[in-house]
């Protein structure tokens, strides 16, 4: 994918460079369009830009432009998380940066203090940048080594596969080597719905790395390899074969859930996995470069904040 000049931005740069609504505009307009205006009501690249006296007559926004194919108006934020927002770009862009650049999540209060938004527009802000960042429905599926495990999430009662998780979230991850992370919020642990999710999202060629667990018992019939180690006789490492990058994910996932968020709603959950994974499949990226793979993945995907609410999970 093209991509601007501006590819290696850092906060300092965001703050001095794009600090202001037009600059940023300016930025995310060269992320979109690397060549020309692409009208996204009817894709053409026929447009114009209108002049400031033709905005003010039309009570229009700033950056727009007009189609000549369809004649409809559009900005650069038409169809992506930024519509419809009445918060400043620039900000939108430091905030993306934050979240990006922070190993364990931002939290809305983090946000709000920062960015100097109300918590309501901050919390709104992070659930539709975790939503840029999801992964599309068919994305490519994983391959090579893949470790698969599950855990529970929130509370800080200790347990292990239901015993003393009542209160807990279970999530399951798949974690390519030297790749993707992958993970989902499930009802169940069970065999059926962990190989179901293997199937689905892993190439039948791989070779799927486990701990001892019976619900992974019968995996060979799908995939080419799949060997195992055995945590509860203190078996964590044979060889090649073990789950400690699973095992990491985990902690961080933890640590941010416990530390940044302090509490994340089961409805909410794969939006925060979704943030986890982005930032670990980038882990060898710089935060410039993380930040403006998100920027791209803001097109064609807008949030309502209806869609977000729920009644337990404002975090």
């Amino acid at each position: 994918m093209n991509q601007p000049e501006e590819k290696e931005v850092n906060l300092t740069d965001i703050m001095e460079r794009f600090g202001n609504e037009e600059t940023a505009r300016e930025l995310i307009e060269k992320f979109r369009w690397p060549n020309d205006p692409i009208c996204p009501h009817c894709g053409s690249q026929e447009a114009y830009r209108l002049t400031p006296d033709e905005i003010s007559a039309n009570h229009g926004r700033k950056g727009l432009l007009k189609c000549k194919a369809c004649k409809k108006q559009f900005t650069v934020t038409v169809g992506t998380i930024f519509e419809d927002s009445h918060i400043p770009l620039n900000k939108w862009l430091m905030a993306i940066y934050l979240i990006c650049s922070s190993k364990k999540g931002m939290s809305a209060n983090q946000l709000h203090r920062m960015l100097g938004v109300t918590y309501k527009s901050a919390w709104f802000m992070g659930h539709r940048i975790r939503f840029a960042m999801s992964q599309p429905a068919l994305s490519e599926k994983l391959h090579n080594i893949v470790e698969a495990d599950e855990t529970y999430v929130g509370g800080k009662s200790h347990g292990k596969r239901g015993r003393g998780a009542s209160n807990k979230t279970k999530v399951f991850s798949l974690i390519q080597r030297d790749g993707e992370a992958k993970s989902f919020k499930v009802d169940d642990v069970k065999g059926k719905t962990l190989k179901r999710l293997i199937k689905e999202n892993v190439v039948d060629t791989a070779h799927v790395m486990t701990d001892e667990f019976g619900a992974y018992r019968g995996l060979k019939k799908q995939v080419s390899k799949h060997s195992t180690v055995n945590h509860g006789e203190k078996e964590y490492v044979r060889g090649i074969v073990h789950t400690n990058f699973a095992e990491s994910y985990f902690s961080l996932l933890k640590r941010g859930i416990l530390g940044t968020f302090h509490h994340v709603s089961e409805e909410l959950m794969q939006r925060y996995l979704d943030e986890f994974d982005y930032r670990w499949t980038r882990r060898k990226e710089d935060d410039g470069e993380k930040t403006a793979e998100a920027i791209q993945s803001s097109w064609g995907k807008r949030l309502q904040y209806r869609d977000s609410l729920n009644s337990v999970g404002l975090n």
